[in-house]
């Protein structure tokens, strides 16, 4: 089975976006000379699942970032074609999380990046998460998109480190213990 992983930033109060879904407040946080170890964390991953929400907010950026194949889980967008300039680097499809990872893993991808909100929730509710990597910014919007959302049980984790850097961002990583 495909292992998933989380790499995500939240406010201080716990969101990962405004309301209306806009990162003005971690993107404004202009950190060039900090390496918070992004690069390393891909390089680990064959692929990526996402939400919608993130799909839509990526959308806006002037070119599409990845190079790893995207699955983005979207009853809107699974009827709908791919995009021309994304063909063959993204894929849309009305899974539930356990199908969407067996679907991952039926390819031959290992270790997945699970990025999204809803998306990171619903797979921790169904047990598919392996670790996660939050980096905490240091304002608080007051508002918006939580990262965490209601859980059936408790989910332990084990503590694997912990960065802080000159911007003050602070950076945890987790195991599901």
């Amino acid at each position: 089975m495909t292992r998933g992983h989380v790499f995500i930033a939240t406010s201080l109060d716990g969101f990962i976006a405004r309301p209306d879904g806009s990162l003005d407040w971690l993107l404004s946080r202009d950190t060039p000379d900090e390496d918070h170890g992004y690069d390393a964390f891909i390089a680990g991953m064959d692929c990526i699942i996402m939400g919608r929400g993130s799909y839509d907010a990526v959308r806006t950026f002037p070119d599409w970032p990845y190079t790893l194949p995207v699955l983005v889980l979207s009853a809107q967008l699974a009827p709908h074609p791919v995009p021309p300039d994304l063909m063959g680097k993204v894929t849309f499809a009305a899974h539930d999380p356990e199908t969407a990872m067996q679907h991952l893993a039926a390819q031959g991808h290992r270790n997945a990046y699970v990025d999204g909100g809803r998306i990171v929730q619903s797979f921790l509710r169904a047990g598919l998460i392996d670790s996660l990597t939050i980096t905490t910014a240091p304002v608080l919007i007051g508002a918006g998109r939580p990262l965490f959302g209601a859980l059936p049980q408790d989910i332990a984790l084990r503590h694997q480190a912990t960065r802080a850097f000159p911007s003050g961002l602070v950076q945890s990583t987790w195991q599901v213990a």
